[in-house]
């Protein structure tokens, strides 16, 4: 066997480790977590009930590693049948970096200022994360990880230049390198820019460092998406 091919096996065997490795660490963090948070999960999902007719968790279909689709599961915390197309155009003018700023100067990717379409019950789990949590059956189930790119929507993929399409080399995660790098300060491109880094360059350690990273992150900003 040459020296490159040997490198080349080398590197293969890493990468194999590296998922496999992440991926035990997702089912015992996600279980672990879901048996703490379970209480809370209940209660959040009476609240979004009583407050709101129709079901507490909210459905949608987003793409995952090599663009395949998927189920994502949150919290619903929007009123049944709102209108997507809002949030459509909010989207392409992220992508195309004419996104607004909110009204109170800050900026939140994902989040549109004075959407009437959340439910007061949904601003509370929106600025928690909680909306979040039902996310974790997505981790044990197997598309998503706890560390990766946020799950795309299908019509956000459509408005991709090809060299976004790079982010689809690792499955979506809970939390990511964007996440606990100042996502409301970034843009739209430095999003994606730190996504294609975690793709093709994360490790154990850095799956590590970025969960330990999140519980202050989420004290100190707002939900994603």
């Amino acid at each position: 066997m040459s020296a490159h091919a040997s490198s080349v096996a080398l590197v293969e065997r890493r990468r194999v480790f590296t998922r496999l490795a992440c991926r035990a660490l997702d089912l015992i963090i996600a279980s672990a977590v879901l048996l703490i948070c379970l209480p809370i999960l209940l209660a959040a999902c009476a609240l979004i009930r009583l407050e709101s007719p129709g079901p507490a968790i909210f459905r949608q279909r987003r793409l995952g590693r090599d663009r395949r689709a998927f189920t994502v599961h949150k919290l619903r915390t929007m009123r049944l049948a709102a209108d997507t197309q809002v949030h459509r155009n909010y989207i392409e003018d992220l992508i195309s970096g004419s996104e607004q700023t909110h009204s109170d100067g800050e900026r939140d990717l994902y989040k549109l200022a004075n959407d009437d379409r959340v439910t007061r019950v949904g601003r509370v789990l929106r600025r928690t994360s909680l909306d979040e949590l039902p996310q974790l059956f997505d981790v044990l189930r197997g598309p998503m990880s706890l560390v990766g790119p946020r799950p795309v929507i299908p019509y956000e993929a459509e408005l991709y230049p090809a060299d976004y399409n790079r982010r689809f080399a690792v499955k979506p995660g809970l939390t990511g390198l964007w996440q606990v790098s100042g996502r409301s300060e970034c843009s739209y491109r430095e999003m994606v820019a730190l996504d294609i880094s975690w793709a093709e360059s994360y490790s154990v350690g850095s799956y590590i460092s970025i969960v330990a990273r999140t519980p202050k992150v989420l004290l100190h900003s707002r939900g994603a998406a």
